[in-house]
């Protein structure tokens, strides 16, 4: 029997499935992606425009007017999505007990696929002006 390997993580990357080895790479895919477009987000807030200007006037007028930046908000919501329900995810598979789990990550699958419809919706169907 080997010892199990480590990553830097400090999860075992999985060796059983293949989709829980998917999404093991998925999650960590998705906190990179959150690091980046959180600070691109940031630095559009605080740093690109000026803070004492924005107001939800001008987020419609100005931020939302913006294809580039429609897509950095819709990114970062989706990589939130996607980072926050595998792992959700994960602890289902680790905590709930066999008989209540496959209920419980359909709920969650559905919940997912809601908060993802509606998000892009908002994100697409918002008037540009």
């Amino acid at each position: 029997m080997s010892a199990p390997r480590y990553s830097l993580s400090g999860r075992p990357r999985p060796t059983g499935s293949t989709v829980d080895l998917y999404v093991w790479y998925a999650v960590r895919l998705s906190s990179l992606a959150l690091f980046v477009l959180a600070l691109a987000h940031f630095a559009m807030t605080h740093f690109v425009f000026d803070p004492a200007d924005q107001s939800a006037e001008w987020v419609r007028q100005t931020r939302w007017n913006s294809v580039a930046l429609r897509a950095l908000d819709w990114g970062m919501l989706m990589a939130v999505l996607v980072h926050g329900f595998l792992g959700m995810r994960t602890v289902l598979q680790d905590y709930v007990p066999s008989r209540v789990r496959s209920l419980s990550l359909g709920a969650l699958y559905l919940l997912a696929l809601i908060l993802f419809v509606l998000g892009t919706q908002v994100v697409i169907a918002l008037p540009f002006d």
